[in-house]
């Protein structure tokens, strides 16, 4: 590797040595490649983890930017995307937008799956055929899945599921629980378990998912108060903030994750920092949907731990999400300089791997994952900075179309800024979503 970051700074001349998958040995100042390796040139990281994503949200991209509205008219159109997926069109649609995570150096995802049924709610002959074509799709993409399995089973609070949503409901968290049992994992892929929101899991039945990923040691996910009225329809309901409700019904802890983690009171943050559940911003969504700056900073101090996702993927792009977290932040505060670039890295990957049940992972240090990413410092994006910058540089400067190589489990997925598997990305994503929209 040209240039490497080794997690406080960029080193030069670093060889990485890869045994079954696994880094067995880093050494530095090797100035030429030995015999037999392979050369990454320009800034090589950790594999990107991408933990927060909705696949078939891509089928949306640019065709709900037309007119104005909230996320509410949004959720209108997913909807309607949504009601026309089956296996087989889902399974195009996640390979071809797991790819372009590929491409774009993401190693690893989490896929926030609630789209479990046939359309009016009916289970498929084999009722986990959704999040297996997932699965499958994201081995052929070449990167590693964490499929949180998602419990979604009211409209709202005391309301039944509307049509739309019959696709996702179990109708019990019982009944989630016994389906989600039969998703196996391996070293590819990784069972997690998501609520999908307080609105859409009463709250006498929160515990019944969380004991099931305690029973496992696997991730939960949430969203979490990513829009006021979620805030309000929840005090109205039960008294209390979303975060208070999931505190008293054991949700927080060590392997949760919320998601957006948007509109918190002081309490809210206090209760996630201590009990350690993590915090997952999507900034390219979140101000995408008009939804507002969630107070990262304070989540930070106070002990919950940050990572990125895609979520919508109105871009796949972890770079974006970091200096949009850090530049965010900036505009509505009036300073700079929130987090350093090697914290935003760290959101980038290593929190981000242990978001998704792979804390061994995101780091370039012997017995890690052989997953790498390698960053061009020679586009126009990227040309110009002195190398000890070049963290700086990916974080503020680069975009995913930066990306020259990304490696999982010491396999080249993309080589020179060409997927390795997929011959042609952009004709698979453009066929997959046009198979939706006619």
């Amino acid at each position: 590797m040209d240039h490497a970051w080794l997690g406080t700074h960029v080193e030069p001349d670093v060889l990485v040595e890869v045994a079954g998958g696994r880094i067995a040995g880093v050494r530095t100042g090797v100035e030429a490649p030995p015999p037999g390796a392979t050369a990454l040139r320009g800034l090589t990281l950790p594999g990107l983890a991408n933990v927060h994503s909705h696949a078939f949200h891509r089928a949306l991209r640019a065709t709900v930017q037309v007119g104005t509205g909230t996320f509410w008219t949004w959720r209108e159109l997913m909807y309607q995307v949504a009601s026309r997926l089956t296996p087989d069109s889902y399974f195009d649609l996640a390979r071809a937008t797991y790819a372009e995570m590929a491409l774009a150096g993401i190693t690893a995802v989490g896929e926030f799956h609630y789209l479990h049924h046939a359309p009016g709610g009916t289970p498929y002959a084999n009722p986990n055929a959704m999040g297996e074509a997932l699965i499958a799709a994201a081995a052929e993409a070449g990167i590693r899945i964490t499929l949180l399995d998602t419990a979604y089973l009211a409209a709202g609070f005391g309301e039944p599921p509307n049509r739309h949503q019959l696709r996702f409901s179990d109708t019990t968290a019982d009944a989630w629980a016994e389906r989600a049992s039969l998703l196996k994992g391996d070293d590819h892929a990784l069972i997690g378990a998501a609520i999908h929101s307080v609105r859409a899991v009463p709250a006498d039945q929160l515990a019944t998912v969380a004991a099931w990923a305690e029973e496992r040691n696997a991730p939960l996910h949430v969203h979490l108060s990513e829009q006021t009225a979620e805030n309000d329809a929840c005090r109205a309901a039960h008294g209390r903030t979303p975060t208070r409700l999931l505190a008293d019904h054991g949700v927080l802890g060590p392997r949760t994750t919320g998601i957006h983690n948007t509109h918190l009171t002081e309490e809210d943050i206090a209760l996630l920092g201590s009990s350690t559940a993590g915090t997952c911003m999507c900034p390219t969504t979140e101000r995408d949907l008009a939804d507002g700056i969630g107070p990262a900073v304070a989540l930070r101090k106070a002990g919950s731990p940050l990572s990125l996702g895609s979520d919508s993927h109105a871009v796949i792009d972890l770079f974006e999400e970091a200096r949009a977290m850090e530049l965010n932040e900036r505009l509505r505060t009036h300073i700079r300089g929130h987090w350093t670039a090697a914290v935003l890295l760290r959101a980038a990957s290593a929190d981000g791997h242990a978001a998704l049940g792979r804390p061994d992972a995101g780091v370039l240090e012997p017995g890690a994952p052989a997953d790498l990413t390698t960053v061009a410092l020679d586009s126009v994006r990227t040309a110009g900075p002195v190398p000890r910058l070049a963290a700086e540089t990916a974080v503020f400067a680069a975009s995913a179309a930066d990306v020259r190589h990304t490696v999982v489990a010491g396999r080249h997925i993309v080589r020179d800024g060409r997927h390795t598997l997929i011959e042609d990305v952009p004709g698979a994503l453009a066929a997959a979503v046009a198979a939706l929209h006619h």
